[in-house]
């Protein structure tokens, strides 16, 4: 299955959830796990999304994201699933014990 990562982070405000799940929905992309948080107004989101059925590039819907995320106020950042897993295979290496 192919899946990514997506990190949303800003200002806390209405509709950030409801326009990022309206983006997914409409490129047919399935949300498998959400988590967020509300830490002194700033939000922060991570979603585990499902891109077996994305209709388009990959590249052109972390554009498209990016676009709602500048729209929104907020920072979006998507990355494949096997790129997230090996970059914190390499940061958690990288950590004295």
């Amino acid at each position: 299955m192919s899946k990514a990562v997506i990190t949303v982070v800003g200002q806390d405000k209405p509709g950030i959830i409801a326009a990022v799940a309206s983006n997914l929905s409409k490129h047919h992309i399935n949300i498998l796990d959400v988590s967020q948080t509300i830490m002194q107004n700033i939000f922060t989101m991570s979603m585990l999304v499902n891109l077996e059925t994305l209709d388009e590039q990959f590249n052109a819907l972390q554009d498209e994201l990016n676009q709602l995320g500048d729209k929104l106020g907020v920072t979006i950042h998507t990355q494949r699933e096997e790129i997230f897993e090996t970059m914190s295979r390499v940061s958690t290496q990288d950590q004295p014990f």
